[in-house]
């Protein structure tokens, strides 16, 4: 692989960002000897054995040498609390420290792409892309492909805990759902992860491993770039920062941004493509008044239930014990099972709430024996066991923008959350809905006392209070360059960036709307169909 900074190189393609489209989009473009690929990213190629070990995520996910954690405004909705977003800065990107749950979402997502101007996005227009890319374990069908290089297994974990959670769910009135890929999202089951056999299942390891001998693809690593390269209104390369010095190359077809739904319109304002007012206050040159970049920003904010088991079955005690660790680690290296395979939420589903429309799911449940505050600090002291819920499809818009013209500053995060007021309904009435689940007799034997947010808390406003003092992101962040056919929209059906020439945005940024469930998978599909879309062009 190559890894020394060159000056005035020229390549077909370069892609902006090696993370879970970016690593994608490589292995695609460089199949071809003839394209010449360059694949940029800001940061290391780690080898780190957390990255690769499922339950490692706990770990990585705030490591400051693989991830980068930005953080949003504090807000009036969020208890004037800023709320961390770490996004991977590795190859392999956030694939690489998130919680591995591989879900795709509502079909009925995607028809509200389409009918957001995503025109070809449509549930069965992007299905035999969600196909191609995958390869299930559970074998082939109508909705699931086995020919794919991103891995994905069931869970292969049995919880007691987890199960009679399952089954109270159903006591509550919830169907069992075998497969959340499947016909419909609706009901309770087990998630199904981006793993194989033991290991993580990431970008990086599912395309960017076998394409890195190709001699045609040049990785560079720990190169920030500074901006893209324009020839009037045609992008024609990128300049960027290694060490102390600042280097070119130029691209003969395609600049290709994938650096994420944070950095992409960042990189993307500096580049002086944005709204005028910002650009101009910042000095920049105005390659193109763009005023939606940026704007659209739409996450998952989630709120936890936690309650404290009264018999075994947490992995905050078994974790503590040396003979369940040795026990848990013999099944990892035997039988490829086990909590070491195990990714964020093991369980969980969607439901909905008195406010949802047509029947269709408006909160996702995610479910965890253990519980902690947040990922990377120490399991709590006592057995907890963890419900989260977040809105699936929260009405509040956010914008990032950037604060100087360092590339190195992080952008100013505005998410917006709650100022939609029927974005606090409906997570109030979600954390409703999982104390009743908790109360069902198949799982309120196990539990004696609701440590998180605590049973005094009820009415609905002391609920709302406690979801702005203590809930946080999912890490799902989409939309600020959104796909679309009106005059607004950043990129069009393409993904070509709209008044301009020779550059393309491929990453979950491009979201009209986010997306009910997890985004990875979502954003895997769009780098995939995105690599059917350039290669089809005729630009090759």
């Amino acid at each position: 692989m190559q890894q020394k900074p060159f000056f005035n190189s020229s390549f077909d393609y370069i892609i902006i960002g090696a993370g879970s489209a970016g690593s994608l989009l490589a292995n695609r473009l460089s199949a071809n000897h003839k394209h010449k690929v360059l694949l940029i990213e800001a940061g290391p190629d780690s080898q780190n054995f957390w990255i690769r070990l499922p339950i490692g995520y706990y770990r990585t996910m705030s490591n400051p040498k693989i991830s980068r954690v930005f953080a949003t405004e504090p807000s009036e909705e969020t208890s004037e609390r800023k709320i961390n977003w770490p996004r991977g800065c590795v190859i392999g990107g956030s694939s690489a420290i998130n919680g591995l749950a591989f879900i795709r979402g509502q079909k009925e997502d995607f028809d509200d792409w389409n009918s957001l101007g995503a025109r070809g996005w449509s549930y069965s227009e992007v299905l035999p892309f969600f196909r191609r890319l995958e390869n299930y374990a559970g074998g082939e069908s109508q909705y699931h492909g086995n020919l794919g290089e991103m891995r994905v297994s069931d869970l292969r974990n049995e919880s007691r805990c987890c199960q009679a959670w399952i089954h109270a769910a159903q006591e509550y009135g919830l169907p069992f759902n075998p497969d959340f890929n499947g016909e419909t999202t609706f009901g309770v089951g087990s998630y199904q992860l981006s793993t194989t056999g033991r290991w993580r299942s990431s970008s990086a390891a599912a395309y960017l491993s076998p394409a890195r001998k190709r001699k045609n693809l040049t990785i560079l690593t720990c190169a920030f770039v500074k901006r893209i390269l324009f020839n009037k209104t045609r992008a024609c390369g990128i300049e960027w920062i290694k060490g102390d010095k600042i280097y070119q190359a130029k691209a003969n077809s395609e600049v290709i941004l994938s650096a994420g739904t944070i950095q992409s319109p960042q990189i993307l304002q500096l580049s002086g493509i944005g709204p005028r007012k910002l650009l101009k206050a910042h000095g920049i040159p105005v390659i193109l008044d763009a005023p939606s970049v940026g704007e659209n920003l739409q996450d998952h904010y989630q709120m936890r239930l936690v309650v404290r088991l009264t018999g075994k079955g947490s992995l905050n005690t078994a974790c503590r014990n040396p003979i369940k660790l040795l026990e848990w680690g013999l099944k990892w290296l035997v039988s490829a099972s086990g909590p070491l395979t195990v990714g964020a939420g093991q369980v969980g589903g969607a439901a909905c709430t008195k406010f949802s429309e047509g029947g269709r799911p408006d909160v996702q449940l995610f479910i965890m024996p253990l519980s902690l505050d947040r990922a990377g600090e120490p399991l709590h002291k006592y057995p907890g066991f963890t419900a989260i819920v977040w809105q699936c499809h929260p009405q509040s818009r956010g914008k990032i923008a950037i604060k100087s013209t360092n590339p190195f500053d992080p952008p100013k995060i505005e998410p917006n959350y709650f100022k939609r007021s029927i974005d606090r309904k409906v997570m109030v009435e979600g954390v409703k809905i999982l104390r009743k689940i908790f109360a069902q007799p198949s799982f309120r034997k196990l539990w004696d006392i609701e440590t998180i947010p605590g049973t005094e808390f009820s009415s609905d406003q002391e609920i709302w209070e406690q979801i702005s003092k203590y809930g946080t992101t999912i890490y799902h962040p989409v939309g600020t360059c959104r796909m679309g056919v009106d005059d607004q929209a950043v990129v069009d059906q393409n993904l070509k960036v709209r008044g301009l020439s020779g550059l393309r945005i491929v990453d979950a940024s491009v979201m009209p709307k986010i997306t009910s469930a997890n985004t990875n998978a979502p954003t895997l599909m769009i780098a995939e169909k995105g690599a059917d879309i350039i290669l089809n062009s005729g630009c090759n």
